[in-house]
């Protein structure tokens, strides 16, 4: 079943540059905005009935809203970032890191007071599907996608879409995304089992690691913006990664509990730029940054769904903890690859 989300997540990811052109930013993105809601009930559905058919259902869609979600508001964001000529993309994903806070806590406190998944469910479609459209109002008309040939045939389009893949720069920055992006996909997958399981720790202390972790990652995104200006994207990828680096190898050999405290916190600023930064440097690397985000954002998105069963597998034969060292060998990857972020003439 969680298979669907990633197979949607592609083709949303595919499907976002050409919705952007032919719909525009505010019709597409609000088409995203409310897949996202209708999924979230069609599981509720499931959750009512039992059915692992409609919740894989619900999932793809679920991940169809989300990938090309997801490339439409780094589109929109990057483009807000080169027009006021400041580092914005950070701030804006921190949203995201409070919505994954928001949403353990609100999970939490519906099992703490006995509401079923089903109507924790449908009260969160219902949120989010008022709350996302009356956001809507604000996304500008028109599309800050590029307009492409309307004389060219799909094959052609499909050609020129792929071309990206044979960008080498494209390809480092897509380095930069797996290894962060498996480092935060593990976490939110594993960290509070390694905790348990590793650490010798409860379901509590396993609940609140996680939700140190996301607190962290929201606020070095939050305080990301200045520093970005200041010292670059690329010193400030290798700055995160190292502490990334730093902060697993504490968490998987640390004695104490304030030390693994601290491994999970340098652990989260080591994930929290790698996906607005790459996205950014994506859509101001060259021509049609639509297209260019959905080759980043796909690698980013292969890591962060593929890379946990990936960890899961290695935690069955060696244990959760020693599992976790993958995440520091992909953090040793995006610091080698950090140069790729560097800005050129076209941004």
């Amino acid at each position: 079943m969680l298979a669907g989300v990633t197979i949607g997540s592609v083709g949303g990811l595919l499907g976002a540059a050409p919705a952007l052109r032919r719909f525009g930013s505010r019709r597409a993105l609000t088409g995203a905005v409310v897949l996202i809601p209708a999924a979230i009930a069609i599981i509720g559905v499931a959750a009512v009935m039992h059915t692992p058919v409609i919740a894989t259902v619900g999932f793809v869609a679920a991940g169809l809203g989300i990938g090309s979600l997801d490339v439409m508001a780094n589109v929109e964001g990057t483009a807000i970032e080169v027009r006021i000529g400041r580092t914005t993309l950070p701030l804006m994903h921190a949203a995201w890191s409070g919505g994954a806070a928001l949403g353990a806590g609100l999970a939490a406190a519906c099992a703490a007071v006995r509401i079923t998944p089903a109507t924790q469910l449908f009260g969160e479609a219902a949120l989010l599907l008022i709350v996302g459209v009356w956001a809507m109002r604000s996304v500008p008309p028109g599309t800050r996608a590029e307009n492409r040939d309307a004389s060219l045939s799909v094959r052609e389009r499909l050609r020129a879409w792929a071309s990206g893949w044979a960008d080498a720069r494209l390809l480092l920055i897509g380095v930069v995304m797996l290894g962060v992006e498996l480092g935060e996909g593990s976490a939110n997958n594993w960290l509070s089992l390694a905790t348990i399981d590793g650490h010798g720790s409860t379901a509590t202390v396993g609940a609140l690691a996680f939700t140190a972790f996301a607190v962290s990652e929201a606020g070095a995104r939050v305080f990301a913006g200045p520093v970005v200006d200041r010292i670059g994207r690329v010193t400030t990828i290798r700055v995160t990664a190292a502490l990334g680096i730093v902060g697993t190898v504490l968490f998987i050999l640390a004695p104490l509990w304030w030390l693994i405290l601290i491994g999970i916190v340098l652990w989260a600023v080591g994930v929290s730029m790698g996906f607005p930064l790459g996205m950014s440097a994506a859509a101001q690397s060259g021509s049609n940054p639509a297209a260019r985000v959905s080759v980043v954002a796909s690698i980013g998105y292969f890591a962060n769904f593929a890379g946990p069963p990936v960890v899961g597998t290695l935690a069955q034969h060696i244990g959760p903890i020693s599992a976790l060292w993958l995440v520091a060998v992909l953090f040793v990857a995006a610091f080698a690859a950090a140069g790729s972020l560097r800005p050129t003439s076209h941004g």
